[in-house]
């Protein structure tokens, strides 16, 4: 008989998929329906800094009065995160499989802080999500990624569930900076966070929204990394997230090393009942193939093999078609 079960950051999960932090993630009904559709864990809508920051920067000039401006900032926060607490406690009571929140952070601070009532608050594990573009001429090489460093080692420091970090594509060796996170107490990596696209509208002269949703043709950035990743780090576990848009991807996503992936876009376009033709789909096709569960085909096409290795590491495309020009 065929399984799907799996296990990701040391979550035993029914299934690979996990549906990913999105608007969805902040309502128990829909977190009720995705498991009923299968999921093997939800990750709830991030806490954002950036939300704080801008909501103390609505207040108003508190310059001549600190004493306020300490009041406001208290406020403010405490209430961004006695909601977001709310939400991960309404979720346990709702459903049974994993609840993971996530913060959405840039900086080296209260994040802390913010873990340690989390984990209070339920969570089976935390995600930390690092949004931030390297632009500073003035830092070291290196700096960016010693900033992911320096907040795991805080906040696995300071609780004792699983952190999971999310990590963007803009890195200069995610084989160094994920074999440095296990090291300071990760427990398992996210291949990739998407950024907000960016357009320009070239008759308004302006910046402009791009459709934000992933399709299935982003998955290769991130399946190419898992397969170098989870040969190279073989002790982290990994997850995939971006282009996951059906029971295909998911197969990629785990013969390339990855435990589990993170869906978002296709379930905004697909709902629950995605969650149902993709767990069924991967089914089949492991039992047309032959493997009883998950971790008998996890890894077979990864780095490991030197022949994987080969077109994995390969940037250039010349020497496969070398007459196109």
């Amino acid at each position: 008989m065929t399984s799907v079960k799996t296990s990701f950051a040391g979550l035993e999960l029914r299934c690979p998929v996990i549906v990913g932090s999105c608007g969805l993630t902040a309502s128990v009904p829909n977190l009720v329906e995705f498991e009923q559709a299968g999921a093997g864990a939800v990750v709830l809508k991030s806490l954002f800094e950036e939300s704080i920051v801008r909501e103390m920067d609505g207040m108003g000039d508190l310059g001549d009065h600190p004493e306020a401006y300490d009041y406001v900032v208290y406020s403010v926060g405490s209430k961004l995160i006695s909601d977001y607490l709310d939400l991960i406690r309404a979720a346990k009571a709702a459903i049974h499989i994993p609840v993971i929140p996530s913060i959405a952070c840039h900086s080296d601070g209260k994040w802390v802080e913010y873990a340690r009532e989390i984990e209070e608050a339920g969570a089976d594990a935390l995600e930390l999500n690092v949004m931030s573009l390297s632009t500073d001429k003035h830092a070291k090489p290196g700096d960016f990624e010693q900033l992911h460093v320096k907040i795991v080692w805080h906040v696995c420091s300071t609780v004792s569930i699983p952190v999971i970090v999310k990590l963007g594509a803009n890195l200069s060796n995610p084989v160094a900076l994920a074999d440095a996170l296990y090291a300071h107490g990760a427990k398992g990596v996210v291949l990739f966070n998407r950024f907000y696209p960016t357009d320009i509208d070239v008759e308004r002269l302006e910046y402009a929204l791009k459709h934000p949703l992933t399709t299935a043709a982003d998955i290769s950035q991130s399946i190419r990394w898992a397969g170098i990743l989870s040969a190279a780090v073989p002790q982290l576990p990994l997850a995939v997230s971006g282009g996951v848009h059906d029971w295909k991807g998911i197969a990629k996503a785990v013969l390339c090393g990855a435990s589990a992936v993170e869906v978002a876009s296709a379930i905004i376009q697909g709902g629950a009942q995605w969650i149902k033709e993709a767990v069924s789909g991967l089914a089949d096709w492991q039992s047309r193939k032959g493997f009883a569960t998950v971790e008998a085909y996890r890894g077979r096409m990864n780095a490991s093999d030197p022949a994987n290795a080969d077109r994995l590491m390969r940037v250039q495309f010349l020497k496969y078609f070398g007459g196109i020009h």
